[in-house]
């Protein structure tokens, strides 16, 4: 038997793109770099809005600056590369850069995660306890929160990055996606890979169930609370707030569990349909979310425009 010594380590990853669709890269970029602006400019637009105006200084308009900040953070960990890929096809990128994207990546998804349930409690306590919503979310404690959802995602996805540094890359160095996705590094290894494929799994369902269940709950509270309003007016307001936070959490959590089922039970399903559907998962919510919880939201929309547009008369609907 060989000895392992006399193999070299890969020093760099060739990334495919979307299998089966190479002759349709440049025309795929056309909409990959119109999100990717979209992302920077609709986020950008409600940082500044939150941070000029001293109205918006509030506990849910700092969460909606986090999540404006974490979107960027996201679109820009995986669009740069893909553009590279289907515009001047760079496919390669080194195998520490891989890493690095990777980690990114999963980062920045766990924090969005983690946000909309902040999110999600921020409803919560000014729909069914407003009352104490200024006690309750103080400024020290929205920093706290931003803080944990920072400190959770980097020790969850921490672990993910150290085992894989362990393992040896002697021979295949093709993945066929768009970016370094976890599990996607983990089947180049030239080795039993058991561990780090529990480990992504367990992260994965943990964040997904965990945080999915702290959102519904607060949403199941807020309904009842709602419905127990006697103006309808007030029921309307608070039913379309809800409808529009669902919404992002059905944009943001869909195409991520198919991404992450068909990775490991999805046999038949073609690559292509995979790889498009988990880059959709990155760069299509950071392009809705500014348009739900900032242009749906009249404070937002409402500063955006005298902002912008000061000699725009502000509508008082």
């Amino acid at each position: 038997m060989t000895d392992n010594s006399t193999y070299h380590y890969i020093s760099s990853i060739f990334l495919v793109g979307i299998p089966g669709l190479q002759e349709f890269h440049c025309w795929i970029g056309i909409p990959v770099f119109l999100l990717y602006v979209l992302t920077l400019l609709g986020n950008s637009v409600i940082t500044v809005t939150i941070r000029l105006e001293p109205s918006l200084h509030q506990p849910m308009y700092f969460f909606l600056c986090m999540l404006a900040m974490t979107d960027m953070a996201l679109a820009s960990s995986i669009a740069p590369k893909m553009l590279c890929i289907f515009w001047l096809e760079a496919h390669r990128i080194e195998f520490n850069n891989c890493l690095t994207q990777m980690f990114l990546i999963h980062t920045f998804c766990i924090i969005e995660s983690a946000l909309l349930v902040t999110m999600a409690f921020d409803r919560y306590v000014a729909i069914c306890i407003p009352l104490r919503y200024t006690t309750i979310l103080t400024k020290p404690i929205v920093i706290i929160m931003g803080l944990g959802s920072v400190i959770r995602a980097t020790l969850m996805a921490l672990p993910a990055l150290f085992l894989i540094t362990r393992l040896p890359y002697y021979t295949k160095d093709v993945i066929h996606h768009a970016y370094c996705e976890h599990m996607a590094v983990v089947k180049l290894a030239s080795a039993n890979t058991h561990i780090n494929r529990a480990y992504g799994i367990s992260v994965a369902l943990s964040v997904i169930v965990f945080d999915l269940v702290l959102i519904a709950t607060s949403y199941v509270k807020i309904l009842q609370a709602v419905f127990r309003l006697s103006s309808q007016n007030a029921r309307s307001k608070a039913l379309g707030t809800c409808a529009a936070h669902v919404s992002t959490i059905l944009v943001f959590y869909t195409p991520a569990l198919f991404s992450f089922l068909t990775h490991r039970i999805g046999k038949k399903v073609p690559p292509s349909v995979h790889v498009i559907f988990a880059s959709l998962y990155l760069l299509v919510p950071p392009t809705v979310n500014p348009l739900v919880y900032g242009v749906k939201t009249k404070q937002i929309r409402d500063r955006v425009v005298s902002l912008f547009f000061p000699n725009k008369k502000i509508s008082e609907d």
